[in-house]
């Protein structure tokens, strides 16, 4: 009897401390959720004021001239447009005309942002398709800048939303081709667009720079490497918040899977990354190429950049390689004075 009494005693007592150990989980979970995703809450990290100590903010700028002229032509140049989302979001975007002579017609790009980013951080990449003849379209994800939204998708709800845009694009202009480009959630955006079935055919090229190749992996390997949680914390806790955001959000983590939607890609793709990305993992460069079922499609790895700062730091070799592939996908003739480039008629 006394045996069989410890024995009730030490279930009690396991049943209890599991509970008090799931019932941490989902504190913590619930935590991070509101932290990363929920931007409106009082611990959202778009409320934080803690300093960036991240690589890239301590990366120098060597295109800073080309910044701030890109940046001031942004400003100069922007018009604000609106839409509504499938979900009934208000998504705002800029739309900025071709800054060149004699642009080719029905050319559209669109420049989307990375995660607590705004689409002026695009500013760069926008003029540099505006000098190639692209009218530009730079949104603002949702809950970001002047967009709508309770909460973000980590490129679940935004790639919904970057279609809408497309379509927008489309009903006014039947006959625009259209380059997508972004840049970390931005870049996932793209990808997990390019991968969408009802991605329109007027889509013509895409390209990723430091893009993650699933949510359930960024999280992870930002908790290990940014937080140095332990796995084994790690992964339950990050299931707790796919769970979260599936009866908040309306989607759960398997959703953003990068390299899921590739293998549906079929359009002309380039993918970008930087070999000392701290906030990304530099692998996800190779794994989501390999999974691109795209028959073109490119690579790039720049030594020493930092998260988003391919750009920066060689701009050169970023930009050889960005424009020598739009011109290439768009069939755009190269313009006088210019070696190099493949000329199509």
């Amino acid at each position: 009897m006394v045996q069989h009494s410890q024995t009730r005693t030490l279930a009690a007592g396991l049943l209890c401390s599991g509970f008090a150990i799931a019932g941490t989980m989902y504190a913590a979970a619930d935590y991070l959720f509101r932290f990363a995703l929920e931007p409106g809450s009082n611990h959202s990290l778009f409320k934080s004021n803690r300093p960036d100590t991240t690589l890239a903010a301590r990366q120098p700028h060597h295109d800073a001239k080309e910044e701030t002229e890109a940046a001031q032509w942004f400003e100069n140049a922007k018009r604000g447009v609106n839409m509504t989302s499938g979900d009934g979001t208000r998504l705002h975007a800029w739309m900025l005309d071709p800054d060149c002579v004699n642009p080719p017609q029905h050319l559209y790009a669109i420049c989307c942002h990375g995660f607590s980013g705004v689409p002026k951080e695009m500013a760069k990449y926008a003029h540099r398709f505006a000098n190639l003849g692209f009218t530009v379209l730079t949104p603002a994800s949702r809950c970001h800048e002047l967009s709508g939204g309770k909460y973000i998708g980590m490129g679940a709800l935004e790639h919904l939303d970057l279609l809408c845009w497309i379509k927008s694009i489309v009903q006014n202009d039947p006959q625009a081709q259209i380059l997508l480009d972004g840049n970390s959630m931005g870049a996932a955006t793209v990808m997990l667009a390019a991968g969408d079935p009802h991605l329109p055919k007027n889509v013509k090229a895409a390209i990723a720079d430091c893009g993650y190749t699933g949510l359930k992996d960024q999280f992870l390997y930002s908790a290990r490497h940014l937080y140095h949680a332990p796995a084994f914390l790690a992964r339950p806790v990050i299931g707790i918040m796919s769970s979260i955001a599936r009866r908040r959000a309306g989607y759960d983590f398997s959703e953003v899977s990068c390299v899921d939607a590739l293998h549906r890609a079929t359009i002309p793709m380039l993918f970008i990354h930087g070999s000392a990305d701290d906030f990304v993992n530099p692998a996800s460069l190779d794994r989501n190429f390999q999974a691109c079922a795209s028959p073109v499609k490119e690579k790039l790895m720049i030594p020493g950049a930092a998260h988003a700062m391919s750009a920066s730091t060689d701009p050169k070799r970023y930009w050889k390689t960005v424009t020598t592939f739009v011109r290439e996908t768009f069939r755009l003739s190269k313009p006088k004075g210019v070696s190099g480039y493949i000329v199509f008629n």
